[in-house]
């Protein structure tokens, strides 16, 4: 590989320096370095962060490639700054064998745009009722840690017992998506105010607090970790701050739309809002935004969740639930968190970079900005205000919330190992 110089980034959103990157790694840092033959990267008044790193990405590959592929979905994460993500286990097949895993995993490889780093079903099928091979997927060529039937709850406390108890033995993880089926069936939107007034079927906060509480008090007894996805609530917020004050191994991201969005939107009906769990009130907005900046919730995930047009373009009730969210992740928590004060930028390495690579384990990921580490690098214009375009994403799918909408920021380069994935803003 040649040398790249990026010059004069701030680095962490600090005062400007030169990084050297010399093959796979960073190979000098300082100020007037020399150029030498290397590749200069122009990058006066932009951030430097770590790749960012997303604990929680839908891929749909096996299965559903009508709306993700590996490699489209992988595309998007490195034009939104991401240099790994772990795929989610609801493909179809399933992702509760070592055998699927290892595809998924073999996948990323052979794109080489982002790394990625499957996630395994906890449960059969998804279905609840047996234990995945969670074993089996550990000891893959996927070396699986993070374990999910997200899309579905773990509702029965036995079986997520015995989970947190298996994964115990080499430090993997159970990420809970908290929803009591019994409390949200038929549910359309968030409950409160505009359900009742829209007359949608509502979805409780206590349907995703229950199964919180439940899952941290389990995660304490086994002495294991559990990982909340998708936070969404202000009493979720105080339940993990309990459970963490108690010194649980209790961990919790909150997406980028959960950030910005609330459910007065869905009076709209237009089903681009419908998502799981639902978008909930302002109060709660800002409930996670200070739970983010204090660090209660630990990490920002994008639950990016592409669907082809026919399963959004059409009326509420039927409409699939997701968004994607790759692409338009560091904008929103630019906008969201940067801009209100509530994190700076070294912060939002440590909320989209430091802390999901440790949470899922991951190495070679979420290290410092220093000489010797990985050159998994991302470059940001921070003055850059633009529309979102859909037309122009990289991913499949095009269900983003933000269509026309102005957000701040934008990805300018992406290195992986060195290596230029974006480059001014496009593909390399």
């Amino acid at each position: 590989m040649s040398k790249i110089l990026i010059r004069g980034a701030r680095v962490l959103g600090g005062e400007p320096r030169d990084v050297l990157i010399d093959g796979e790694t960073i190979a000098a840092t300082g100020t007037g370095l020399d150029a030498g033959e290397a590749t200069v990267v122009a990058a006066e008044g932009r951030v430097l962060l770590p790749g960012l790193v997303d604990l929680h990405t839908h891929l749909r590959e096996p299965g559903r490639e009508d709306s993700e592929t590996v490699l489209t979905g992988t595309r998007a994460a490195a034009v939104g700054g991401f240099t790994a993500v772990h795929a989610m286990a609801n493909t179809f097949p399933v992702a509760d064998t070592a055998g699927v895993v290892e595809q998924v995993w073999r996948l990323g490889r052979e794109y080489g745009y982002c790394d990625v780093q499957p996630v395994g079903a906890v449960t059969v099928g998804l279905e609840g009722k047996h234990l995945a091979e969670l074993g089996a997927m550990h000891d893959s060529a996927a070396q699986v840690r993070v374990f999910s039937d997200d899309g579905k709850c773990v509702d029965d406390a036995v079986i997520m017992r015995r989970a947190l108890e298996y994964v115990k033995a080499f430090d993997g993880v159970i990420a809970q998506h908290a929803q009591e089926p019994r409390l949200t069936e038929g549910a359309q939107m968030n409950e409160g105010v505009v359900s009742a007034e829209l007359g949608l079927g509502g979805w409780p906060a206590v349907a995703e607090e229950s199964v919180i509480a439940r899952d941290v008090l389990l995660a304490a007894h086994v002495g294991s970790r559990v990982h909340i996805c998708h936070l969404s609530t202000a009493g979720s917020v105080e339940l993990v701050r309990w459970a963490k004050s108690k010194g649980w191994n209790v961990t919790a991201e909150v997406t980028p739309h959960h950030l910005l969005l609330t459910d007065e939107l869905v009076r709209s009906y237009d089903p681009v809002y419908k998502v799981n769990p639902p978008l909930r009130t302002e109060a709660d907005v800002q409930a996670l935004r200070a739970a983010l900046a204090d660090g209660t919730i630990d990490c920002v995930a994008t639950d990016h969740a592409p669907h082809p047009h026919e399963d959004k373009d059409c009326e509420w009730a039927a409409a699939a639930m997701g968004m994607v969210g790759l692409e338009t992740a560091l904008s929103v928590v630019q906008e969201t968190m940067v801009e209100t004060g509530l994190l700076d930028w070294a912060g939002v390495a440590d909320r989209m970079s430091f802390r999901p690579a440790r949470i899922g384990r991951l190495t070679g990921h979420g290290r410092p900005v220093s000489v010797g580490e990985p050159a998994n690098l991302t470059l940001v214009d921070p003055a850059y205000r633009g529309p979102v375009d859909p037309a122009g994403f990289a991913s499949r799918s095009r269900n983003t919330p933000y269509q026309g909408r102005e957000l701040p920021g934008r990805v300018t380069h992406t290195f992986l190992r060195g290596r230029a994935t974006v480059v001014d803003g496009n593909l390399a």
